[in-house]
């Protein structure tokens, strides 16, 4: 939902200045996808709803369901985000800080659909080729999807190349209907 990432985006934007300034955006990027799977646990979101619950109580619940290790910024923006009832904005907040980390890391994420299982040698291949192509290191998601027949469909960023079977047959079927 673009209202979503608009309002997480100066909480994404202040988590990473945070992180980089402490010289750990690693560490900041897996804490953050623990806060995210733990806000998005439907039990704590029930809990979260309950009328007699107010925020202090919802954040020493969150917090407790968080690693003890959590940085203190890291704490402070929990509470910020449960105060304001937008605990539910952490996997966007997630999701954008590692657009921030990658870009700065000088990496781009690839997300690879096969319609079959890719060996290390050809993911290996692929990701060479990609890396090749985009002129940055490329983070590889790979994930099997036997609608595609046969091939790939590869999207990086807003760019997708689609060497699928599926993807072929649609072109065809298109070019034939012109």
């Amino acid at each position: 939902m673009a209202e979503n990432a608009t309002i997480a985006r100066p909480y994404a934007e202040a988590a990473f200045g945070l992180a980089e300034e402490a010289r750990a955006l690693p560490r900041w990027a897996e804490a953050l996808a623990v806060m995210a799977r733990v806000a998005a646990n439907p039990e704590l979101q029930a809990w979260m709803a309950h009328p007699r619950l107010n925020s202090r109580q919802v954040y020493d619940l969150f917090l407790s369901l968080c690693p003890e290790d959590l940085p203190t910024e890291l704490r402070s923006i929990a509470r910020l985000l449960i105060a304001n009832d937008r605990l539910a904005l952490l996997a966007e907040i997630r999701e954008q800080f590692m657009e921030l980390k990658n870009r700065h890391d000088g990496v781009v994420e690839a997300e690879i659909r096969t319609a079959f299982r890719l060996d290390n040698a050809q993911l290996s291949a692929l990701v060479a080729d990609l890396e090749r192509r985009f002129k940055r290191r490329v983070q590889p998601r790979v994930a099997i999807d036997k609608e595609l027949i046969g091939g790939v469909r590869i999207a990086v960023g807003d760019e997708v190349i689609d060497g699928s079977v599926r993807g072929k047959l649609e072109e065809m079927a298109a070019a034939l209907k012109a």
